[in-house]
């Protein structure tokens, strides 16, 4: 089971009178729990992108996922569906095990989807009890891909209904729309056009709003902050990834990304949760990165 830092009132009582109860035949403090039954807090907090561990999840979903409450994560996002099922599990044994071992989902990341699978795509999701079905990419064989990076094919203006057309779906069956973010949204296109600022501008705030990767941002050359400014309350999650000085993924807090400046504006952002994530952990074995970053979370002052 999940390891917990919790801490109980029996605890305090047992620090109360165990001090001064001691063995008369040993001389060794004894400190008895009276079981009181008040839980005052875990110490697992933030959120894991489960695409981090995509090749452990392939393997053993459940090992792995024991493996990240272990290091003291409290929620994750899924990045598997295939046949109806998460990781292999329907959606319903998908929730019940992760509250078997003190975890939740809590968004979705969902780059199958199309119109024509929207609405089944959009009852597992909620079955599985996951608050946040998330657009990665743009969808519907619109993203590209290739050695001179990542971008999209069609128009902005289609991306923008797709949105619109999906978010008013999720809101209708009781969830909520983000779109995330890479690095070619935030950069002009040919006629000027940013479309991250398109999406921002142009999608119904009512039934789509957005995950936004800071690393991805960063990358862009822009500063989240900015976008924190102009589109206050629009960025419900946060991927929090660090880059290194050569400009790759690194673990939370071991990279150049000032991330306390960035929290600092948590409430202007609309910031509702954050997810760890590391698209590439190179040499580094992917369950001591996310322990590196929970643990960098922490220094931030992430709670």
């Amino acid at each position: 089971m999940k390891k917990h830092l919790s801490l109980r009132i029996s605890f305090l009582l047992a620090l109360t009178i165990g001090f001064t109860a001691c063995s008369s035949k040993t001389g060794t403090e004894e400190l008895t729990e009276v079981e009181v039954g008040t839980e005052i807090l875990s110490g697992d907090f933030g959120g894991l992108a489960l695409y981090t561990l995509r090749d452990a999840m392939s393997k053993d979903p459940k090992g792995t996922l024991q493996a990240v409450a272990d290091n003291g994560y409290a929620y994750v996002e899924t990045a598997n569906y295939s046949d109806g099922k998460f990781y292999g599990m329907t959606p319903t044994e998908f929730k019940s095990y992760l509250e078997s071992i003190g975890l939740t989902a809590k968004s979705a990341h969902m780059g199958m989807v199309n119109l024509e699978n929207a609405d089944q795509l959009i009852s597992d999701v909620k079955a599985a009890g996951i608050e946040y079905f998330v657009i990665p990419v743009p969808p519907m064989g619109m993203f590209t891909s290739g050695k001179d990076g990542m971008g999209m094919k069609g128009s902005p203006e289609e991306l923008v209904n797709i949105m619109n057309t999906l978010g008013e779906k999720c809101n209708n069956a009781g969830i909520k729309l983000l779109y995330h973010n890479h690095d070619f949204e935030f950069k002009a296109m040919e006629d000027g056009t940013v479309i991250e600022d398109l999406l921002l501008e142009k999608c119904n705030p009512e039934f789509v709003n957005f995950q936004m990767d800071l690393f991805w941002v960063t990358k862009a050359g822009v500063d989240p902050l900015t976008y924190f400014e102009k589109y206050p309350g629009r960025f419900i999650a946060w991927h929090v990834k660090d880059m290194n000085e050569e400009g790759n993924f690194a673990p939370v807090g071991t990279g150049t990304i000032d991330f306390k400046r960035i929290l600092a504006e948590k409430d202007k952002s609309g910031m509702e949760f954050y997810l760890v994530e590391q698209d590439n952990t190179f040499d580094l074995d992917p369950l001591e990165a996310i322990k590196i970053s929970h643990q960098g979370l922490e220094e931030i002052g992430f709670k």
